[in-house]
């Protein structure tokens, strides 16, 4: 759960700084968006989790 809270925060930080930059329109903010959702909905779901979470494990493994 904190990793996704993580994911979601960094892909949040990300957006608004696209944003204010102007690489980002918010109508293609909005389309990212709804993709999203869709995609959780879809059976890929598990795999895109399982893909993320096992990143994240080999990620947190990593010492400097």
């Amino acid at each position: 759960m904190a990793i996704s809270i993580s994911v979601v925060l960094l892909l949040l930080i990300l957006a608004v700084i696209f944003l204010r930059n102007g690489g980002l329109k918010p109508t293609h903010a909005v389309v990212c968006g709804l993709l999203g959702f869709y995609l959780a909905s879809t059976s890929m779901a598990p795999t895109i989790h399982e893909g993320l979470t096992a990143t994240a494990k080999i990620v947190g493994s990593l010492r400097p």
